[in-house]
């Protein structure tokens, strides 16, 4: 099953302060609950791109997802691209942008899932799917403003 979701969060903080903390993905675990683990594969070049890691997230329903992200592009304060491989395989991408004291965090999602089991179980429950990925989004959002002790002004998704 293919997906495309785009999650954005609006924060009152710094874009350099949020870019900062989204894109040191290793401490994730340490303020988003739902990601369980983060494992560096791989280093990269100097500015990150090749940089290869893997995520292990548990959303509100009982299983996890584990994949790599290899970064492809990036452009400090305004993305970071990488392609997804494992559990899910594809395209996201964080984008950065700053108005009025406000930060638009936009995640855009273009992966589909590589099991069998997923596949099955999407032809059944993939509004189910859908609610759980914008739930895991909307808590990270959450969290993020905890940390940054900044108020997270709106989460929107689109699908």
């Amino acid at each position: 099953m293919k997906y495309h979701i785009v999650t954005i969060w609006l924060l009152e903080a710094p874009i350099e302060v949020v870019y900062e903390t989204i894109s040191q993905s290793m401490n994730w675990p340490q303020w988003w609950g739902n990601v369980k683990q983060v494992e560096n594969l791989e280093s990269g070049d100097a500015n990150g791109i090749g940089n290869i890691r893997r995520y292990t997230w548990q959303g509100f329903l009982p299983y996890q997802l584990r994949f790599d992200i290899c970064v492809t592009r990036l452009e400090p304060l305004i993305f970071i691209e990488g392609i997804a491989s494992g559990d899910l395989e594809g395209i996201g991408c964080w984008s950065f942008s700053y108005d009025k004291n406000i930060t638009v965090v936009n995640y855009t999602w273009h992966v589909h899932t590589t099991s069998f089991w997923m596949n099955l179980l999407e032809l059944f429950a993939y509004p189910l799917i859908k609610w759980n990925h914008n739930l895991v989004m909307r808590k990270g959002g959450e969290a993020l403003a905890q940390k940054l002790n900044a108020r997270l002004v709106c989460v929107t998704h689109r699908t």
